[in-house]
């Protein structure tokens, strides 16, 4: 029997439309599963999305590492004791572990956490986070420049009176439009150049906490406030192909063995792994994603159930018509194809909408958010996936097949005979 049948394609929608409220309800069973579906992976996308913009564009190949007290005494040393990371241990760092690939050095300044503002330019004061960094840290943490440029190594080779503000700081101590870029302001009493502005990618407390904040020279901070040669904490990469947990631990051993530190001591050095934390979350939404599709199909299966007892109820009732197909020469493959593309048809063309309309939900619910403004610090951008789009319609037809083959088998199995004496 051919597909592309004229005859056999009347006779199909014939079927169908002798009781359109059963074939309705039939319908609806498929196309609320494919539409369940898809909205469902569609917001988890988006809560996907949410997170994943929560860390900007930051290395997920990276570490921070700083110092804490010891608790276990070593070499003479009692425990309690603080200590702090020196240049010279930059320098180890980069001579020894060749897996490193970035490595910026960063320090934090005294400042208005104590109360009081810490800047000042003519009227204006603000009380802000200042930091001493270099080019490198940018690259692990990027982001992005309104207007200037970053700290490059001239400014850490020269310590240069330079620094770059976030967004915030802008807004607070320049009117809107003026260019900051060559302006000054009075940092704690010593005078700085302003060469850039940034706006952080980061969401929630980061992208504040970075925005407000102050970079300059990481040479000059040191110099500026007295601290030496003292580094507050660093911000490591790994290279391609290294695990930054392999290197997380080669760097704290190698600091331990320089700082006279037990090497049992795993309260000694403080850190934080974002490619631990990346994996984690990246685990999470894969597991996310596995349930919505287990939701999905159950529902799914459900409504192709009810398909295929719908068409062991159409074999019942055609089954005199079934019979004479028989008699006048039909094959067991021709009765087989015709229910099975019956079901087919049926299943692809609710599923067709529920997809449909699935998209549509989630592409309105994406521009709704984009015109309202509204936060998306949670939820951003849902969307589907074209492969899972082509996915879903794979298990339609195939859902469809299934759903007619039971019925197919029971047409196969009349008698031509039995059949024509059936009422």
């Amino acid at each position: 029997m051919k597909i592309i049948d004229i005859d056999k394609w009347k006779e199909i929608l014939s079927v169908l439309k002798k009781n359109k409220l059963r074939t309705f309800f039939t319908a609806f069973g498929v196309f609320w599963g494919i539409f369940m579906l898809i909205i469902m992976m569609g917001s988890g996308k988006g809560l996907e999305n949410g997170a994943m913009q929560g860390m900007g564009d930051m290395a997920t190949n990276s570490f921070f590492m700083w110092t804490q007290r010891t608790t276990i005494p070593y070499k003479g040393f009692p425990r309690g004791r603080f200590y702090n990371f020196r240049n010279t241990d930059t320098e180890a760092l980069k001579k020894n572990i060749q897996e490193i690939d970035l490595i910026a050095p960063r320090l934090r300044a005294w400042g208005y956490r104590g109360g009081g503002s810490n800047v000042i330019r003519g009227e204006r004061s603000g009380a802000f986070d200042i930091y001493g960094d270099t080019p490198d840290f940018n690259k692990i943490n990027p982001m992005t420049m309104v207007q200037g440029r970053f700290l490059n190594m001239i400014d850490i080779n020269e310590k240069r009176k330079v620094t770059v503000i976030g967004e915030r700081v802008f807004e607070e101590m320049f009117s809107a439009d003026e260019n900051p870029v060559g302006e000054y302001l009075k940092i704690q009493g010593v005078y700085f150049k302003v060469v850039g502005v940034v706006r952080s990618k980061q969401s929630g407390q980061m992208s504040e906490r970075d925005n407000r904040s102050i970079f300059m020279p990481f040479t000059t901070l040191q110099k500026t406030y007295n601290y030496g040669d003292v580094v507050g904490w660093y911000s490591i990469t790994a290279v391609p192909g290294a695990k930054a947990s392999d290197v997380e631990e080669m760097a704290k051993s190698l600091m331990k063995e320089r700082h006279n530190i037990h090497p049992d001591d795993e309260r000694a050095i403080g850190s934080w792994n974002m490619e631990e934390q990346f994996g984690k979350m990246a685990g999470l939404f894969a597991g996310i994603r596995g349930l919505i599709w287990i939701v999905g199909i159950g529902t799914l299966f459900a409504g192709v159930v009810g398909v295929s007892n719908i068409m062991l109820i159409v074999v019942r009732e055609r089954t005199k018509e079934i019979g004479i197909q028989r008699a006048i020469g039909a094959t067991p493959a021709n009765v087989i194809t015709q229910i099975i593309i019956e079901s087919v048809f049926l299943t692809t063309i609710a599923g067709y909408f529920g997809l449909v309309i699935g998209v549509g939900i989630v592409e309105g619910m994406n521009y709704m958010l984009q015109m309202s403004g509204a936060n998306t610090e949670m939820f951003n951008n849902p969307e589907i996936d074209f492969n899972i789009a082509m996915t879903a319609i794979l298990i339609l037809i195939v859902s469809g097949a299934l759903a007619g083959l039971i019925p197919a088998k029971r047409a196969v199995n009349i008698r031509p005979i039995e059949a024509l004496r059936n009422e």
